[in-house]
């Protein structure tokens, strides 16, 4: 299979299904440049995660976690990992490899997905070129209890046949070539206005806390969120609003969930694509997100003439409470070429809930007031 250096687009993806090396995917599925998988009827209770060795399957380590069968209707509990099957299968060719991450609806509803796979002793990897097995995912409710129907995509996968991650030295021009961050207001925020770096390559976003509402604190729920249904719930059952600080400074308790968003508003040219990372840890002891790739297109249109859109960020604190202020840093964008511009780029033609977002959206599953 002979095809271009980088991420693959959406329409090699479709090639990889119809030619067999990709088993069992339904290509609706198909994101510009990644895949949703699915969940298959096979899941179990498990007392801990594991990663498999280089040369055991997940089928025979996860016998050392106790498994039990799960009914396929029941409810996930909170803090409880729970082992599924993925519905697809890889027969990548040999130069292929992938890696994944949770959706963007997954990471709202603070539901923790780690993609395992067989040989490989490392999360949300399928990384050795030309990988053959199957797929399984850990589910872990962090906040709330879920129900999860068969079928429901909670994770997504993109396909590389080499790395093409902008380096520190190719940042500056990259940055002003596209145009990538902007403020509220639609003015370009040029790269030498950029105050903090990590000098990785990545650019440094920060927190917007100016807002009448600047995200929502989630601190457990005794309701059960059905993923099968959209639009449905009430925020007020799972979450509470956070209006504008007072002294423009936030506390954030640990171990509790928070949805906040980003100061910045950010463009993805159609062809690249970008993977939100952490900051580097001496800015804090906090995620800053769990579902972190980000389309060929988002906030830029097919001509480019859209002046970005924020990105959404969930946000936990480990080991202390901490306070935080607005424009502090929260989280890097590492952008990436993909092999091709996808036929469909991100956008209003990707049918995707969260398109026309400008502040904290909650998942697809609440009612937008």
């Amino acid at each position: 299979m002979s095809i271009n250096q980088g991420a693959l687009s959406s329409q090699m993806i479709h090639d990889l299904i119809t030619k067999g090396h990709i088993v069992h995917a339904n290509i609706k599925n198909i994101q510009p440049a990644s895949l949703d998988l699915t969940l298959s009827e096979e899941v179990y209770r498990v007392d801990a995660l594991f990663l498999p060795k280089d040369d055991e399957k997940v089928r025979e380590a996860m016998t050392k976690v106790n498994p039990i069968r799960f009914a396929r209707d029941g409810v996930y509990e909170v803090g409880v990992p729970y082992l599924a099957r993925l519905n697809e299968t890889l027969n990548l060719p040999s130069e292929i490899y992938a890696y994944a991450n949770p959706k963007s609806t997954t990471g709202r509803n603070d539901v923790k997905v780690s993609l395992i796979v067989d040989g490989i002793s490392r999360f949300d990897s399928a990384g050795k070129r030309g990988f053959v097995g199957e797929l399984w995912a850990f589910i872990e409710p962090k906040s709330f209890r879920v129900q999860l129907p068969v079928n429901e995509t909670l994770v997504q996968m993109r396909f590389f046949s080499k790395d093409t991650r902008i380096s520190e030295e190719e940042l500056p021009s990259f940055y002003d070539q596209h145009k990538i961050l902007f403020d509220s207001s639609s003015r370009y925020i040029p790269y030498d206005a950029l105050k903090i770096s990590d000098r990785d390559g990545g650019v440094i976003l920060t927190v917007n806390l100016k807002n009448d509402i600047v995200g929502y604190v989630c601190h457990g729920s005794h309701s059960v969120l059905d993923f099968a249904k959209r639009n449905h719930y009430d925020p007020a059952d799972f979450f509470e609003p956070i209006v504008r600080p007072s002294k423009g400074m936030l506390f954030l308790r640990k171990g509790s969930f928070y949805i906040l968003y980003t100061d910045e508003y950010v463009r993805v040219p159609t062809n690249f694509a970008c993977e939100m990372a952490p900051v580097d840890i001496r800015n804090g002891e906090f995620r800053s997100h769990y579902a972190g790739f980000i389309d060929p297109g988002w906030g830029y249109g097919e001509r480019g003439d859209v002046k970005g859109k924020p990105l959404v960020l969930e946000v936990r604190p480990f080991d202390d409470n901490i306070m935080i202020y607005h424009g502090q840093p929260i989280c890097k964008l590492v952008f990436e070429r993909m092999s091709e511009v996808p036929h469909v780029i991100y956008g209003a033609g990707s049918g995707s809930h969260y398109f026309s977002q400008e502040g904290p959206r909650l998942s697809k599953h609440f009612k937008i007031s």
